[in-house]
C-alpha cells in the first residue's frame, strides 16, 4: 500500500531554514508528481510546490518563489523541501501528496513553527 511518512519539521527562528523530507513507498515513486502542501491553524490546506517525476517540472505558489525548492532522490524514494528566509507566516503543517491512480494519498504532516 502507498504509505508516505514526512519527517524534519521543527521550531525555527524567522529567517532561518530548514529540510523537510517525505519517505514513499508501496508504488513506482520515480513514475509520479510529488507535492508538498502545508495548512496553517483555521486555514485550507494550501498547494506549496509540486515537482515532476523526471525533476524537469517545478512549481510553487508566489509566496514561497525564491525561499522554498522542491527536489527528489528517485533512488530512495524521498522527496524534499528545502525552506529559506522562513517567514511566521510559514508556520503550518507541512503534508506530502500524491496521486496514484487516480487517487490522493497524503502523509500525517509534520509540523514546521517559524517564531522568536
Amino acid at each position: 500500500q502507498v504509505q508516505l511518512v514526512e519527517s524534519g519539521g521543527a521550531l525555527v527562528q524567522p529567517g532561518g531554514s530548514l529540510r523537510i523530507s517525505c519517505a514513499a513507498s508501496g508504488f513506482t515513486f520515480s513514475l509520479y508528481w510529488m507535492r508538498w502542501y502545508r495548512q496553517a491553524p483555521g486555514k485550507e490546506r494550501e498547494l506549496v510546490a509540486a515537482l515532476s517525476s523526471s525533476s524537469s517540472l517545478t512549481r510553487y505558489i508566489d509566496s514561497v518563489k525564491g525561499r522554498f525548492t522542491i527536489s527528489r532522490d528517485n533512488a530512495k524514494s524521498t522527496v524534499y523541501l528545502q525552506m529559506t528566509s522562513l517567514k511566521p507566516e510559514d508556520t503550518a503543517v507541512y503534508y506530502c501528496n500524491t496521486n496514484v491512480a487516480r487517487v490522493d494519498y497524503w502523509g500525517q504532516g509534520t509540523q514546521v513553527t517559524v517564531s522568536s
